[in-house]
């Protein structure tokens, strides 16, 4: 189901990647927010009379709440288990997560993920227009503390999303917005995900290639939910390096 994936400036002009779980390994620490989160909540408050208060899980997290807005993770969970909770408290259960997720953040720090800065420094050089999108508001502050600002043309996260009021994954409005802030159809463009959410994302904006990035043995997923084609990790994209001219002319006789 693995495969190698080649991106070439000939079909190609821009790359949409998402942040958490493709470039860094910032999903695994928004996973264990939910769970210190959703975990104590859960713990709070007595079951009623169909709702399931077994503790939060990753399939949860891959389900549920990878990709999506915090608001909309939390709910999504909740209704998975049968609890309804107030607005109100439905906001203030999406504050506490962010809470969580700065705390073990500043502890834990931000780990790159391999192959990650290789591949988006070979496509600036192919000439490949590049933008990062992320549903957390916390993007900018995360990419600061990795040191990769600067490898990104365009952003889209979580902040820009509620300002123009775009919904989140897997509806396309992020990715497509990503597009045009790169000047690129989307027909011309290629989007990366490790999410569920994301590669359906891609497949609703009609991308011209959606990959899968599959760490977790979770590749039919991302294929069945849109993804074009799946890789282990980063480095099952190679790019199509641009000849230099004077490496393309034919020697006088």
């Amino acid at each position: 189901m693995n495969a190698m994936v080649t991106l070439s400036r000939t079909d190609f002009d821009a790359v949409v990647t998402d942040l958490d779980g493709v470039v860094t390994d910032t999903a695994t620490v928004h996973e264990m927010a939910w769970k210190r989160m959703f975990d104590g909540f859960l713990a709070t408050c007595p079951p009623r009379e169909g709702e399931d208060h077994t503790p939060f899980g990753n399939e949860d997290y891959r389900q549920f709440v990878d990709g999506r807005p915090r608001t909309d993770g939390a709910a999504g969970f909740l209704i998975s288990r049968g609890i309804e909770v107030p607005p109100e408290k439905l906001h203030a259960l999406a504050q506490q997560k962010d809470r969580d997720f700065q705390d073990i953040l500043l502890k834990e720090g931000v780990r790159l993920l391999p192959g990650a800065v290789s591949l988006l420094t070979a496509l600036r050089l192919a000439g490949f227009r590049i933008a990062v999108v992320s549903a957390s508001r916390n993007c900018s502050a995360v990419l600061r503390q990795a040191g990769i600002t600067e490898l990104f043309d365009a952003r889209v996260d979580g902040v820009i999303a509620a300002e123009l009021g775009l919904p989140g994954k897997p509806h396309p409005a992020v990715y497509l917005e990503a597009a045009g802030r790169l000047r690129a159809a989307p027909a011309r463009s290629v989007v990366v995900e490790d999410a569920l959410a994301g590669v359906e994302a891609g497949r609703r904006g009609a991308f011209g290639l959606v990959v899968g990035v599959d760490r977790a043995g979770h590749g039919q997923e991302l294929l069945a939910h849109g993804a074009d084609v799946i890789v282990p990790d980063l480095a099952g994209i190679d790019v199509v390096p641009v000849v230099p001219w004077s490496a393309t002319e034919r020697p006088q006789t």
